[in-house]
């Protein structure tokens, strides 16, 4: 399902930190079956695989995402070491309002991976934007419209800041990290499953 050629051919940016975009990372025929049996997420946030339900489609691309293969193409594309790094999945279906706002993962990530599967993008907002600073949404390095099958891989430094303009309505993505150790990945699902359930609480009543 993985277009890892693709990867390989790919330039990474390296400033002001390495990242590099692959549009066409999921080919059509893969993204048909991945689309069928896409959770279902009514909510926005992001929600840990783990707890959600998907079809075979899906779960077969998840295991491809977590493959050595894969972790080898990232580990040669962004120049690092992964080995024996655990991994971690959300998977996000919604986007409200306020999400977007500039920030950088946390500490523990090492690598972020996105890959989206929207169909055409034609609104301003939602569009994941590489950023040279802190203050300022408008000063970008690349911009990322989250069109189906495109993928956006960055190593997490002290400076990777990104962000993108308010969009509020479904926006599909599947965020992979490689992180420091088993506790992160532990204490993450923890405190996304805790949103999770007060999040539908709230719509519920």
């Amino acid at each position: 399902m993985l277009n890892l050629d693709a990867l390989n051919a790919a330039s990474v940016t390296q400033e002001p930190y390495p990242f590099v975009i692959v549009p066409g990372f999921i080919g059509d025929e893969a993204l048909q079956v991945i689309e069928k049996d896409f959770p279902q997420i009514g909510l926005p946030g992001s929600f840990p695989l783990e707890t959600l339900r998907y079809g075979s489609g899906f779960d077969a691309f998840m295991n491809e995402l977590r493959g050595d293969a894969f972790r080898r193409a990232i580990e040669n594309k962004l120049t690092i070491n992964l080995d024996k790094r655990p991994t971690m999945i959300t998977v996000r279906g919604q986007a409200r309002a306020r999400d977007g706002q500039i920030h950088t993962d946390s500490k523990t990530k090492l690598v972020t991976v996105l890959i989206y599967l929207n169909g055409k993008w034609e609104a301003p907002g939602g569009r994941l934007r590489m950023l040279r600073n802190a203050e300022n949404l408008n000063d970008f390095i690349a911009e990322v419209p989250p069109v189906q099958g495109t993928l956006l891989a960055f190593i997490n430094t002290p400076n990777a800041w990104h962000g993108h303009e308010p969009f509020e309505g479904q926006r599909r993505a599947i965020q992979l990290n490689w992180v420091t150790d088993q506790g992160v990945v532990i204490r993450e699902k923890i405190r996304h499953s805790v949103s999770a359930f007060f999040k539908k609480l709230k719509k519920s009543s």
